[in-house]
């Protein structure tokens, strides 16, 4: 197979290769923490944060950690940069650390972080293993937001807590519920998977 170039292997994660919309993958706070963009941004934002450092360490040291401990390894670096990004934001952004709750925490064991590790950090140079993160945190960080902004412009009539929907919008209740978030992902999902087949045929 041909390598991928630099621009192929950063922006792949945005789209082809989405985390959410096409690999599936850190469902749980995608649905979560979904009901507010302030909410979105911040845990894409800190997910990105965690994938970055944790890629760069992963890389460098790939030669180092033996194979038999390589997973208890790759859990120990994510740990120390979800540790980072968990004391920063209850030190600097109090309100959306609440509001996030034990999500942040949970990065640890997101999948689309530990997955991007053996899966490519593992295997290759730091310079490709931080364009890989990058495109990945964009595209994850993309899809909460959008997903985060039609939830709460539909559920609460503001985005980013200003109000932008005229007074006498109805609010949709559910969208600030869980089914809003499965029926809103399931909507997009749909959508990505349409457009790729739109631009196949």
């Amino acid at each position: 197979m041909k390598e991928k170039t630099a621009i192929q292997e950063l922006v792949k994660g945005i789209w082809d290769e989405n985390p959410v919309l096409v690999q599936l993958l850190g469902l749980c706070p995608t649905l979560a923490v979904t009901s507010s963009a302030e909410n979105g941004l911040a845990m894409g934002l800190a997910a990105t944060f965690v994938l970055l450092c944790s890629s760069f360490l992963v890389s460098m040291f790939r030669k180092m950690i033996p194979g038999q401990v390589r997973i208890a390894a790759y859990i120990v670096i994510i740990a120390t940069f979800v540790t980072i990004a968990d004391r920063f934001l209850a030190a600097f952004v109090p309100d959306i650390s609440k509001s996030l709750g034990p999500f942040i925490p949970l990065i640890i064991v997101n999948c689309m972080i530990l997955g991007r590790q053996e899966a490519f950090a593992s295997k290759n140079g730091i310079g490709r293993s931080l364009l890989d993160a990058m495109g990945m945190g964009l595209g994850f960080t993309f899809t909460l937001l959008v997903l985060s902004s039609i939830r709460e412009i539909l559920g609460a009539g503001t985005w980013f807590g200003m109000r932008i929907m005229w007074e006498s919008f109805a609010e949709w209740g559910v969208m600030s519920q869980a089914p809003g978030a499965f029926i809103t992902l399931g909507c997009l999902i749909a959508g990505a998977n349409w457009i790729n087949a739109r631009r196949k045929a």
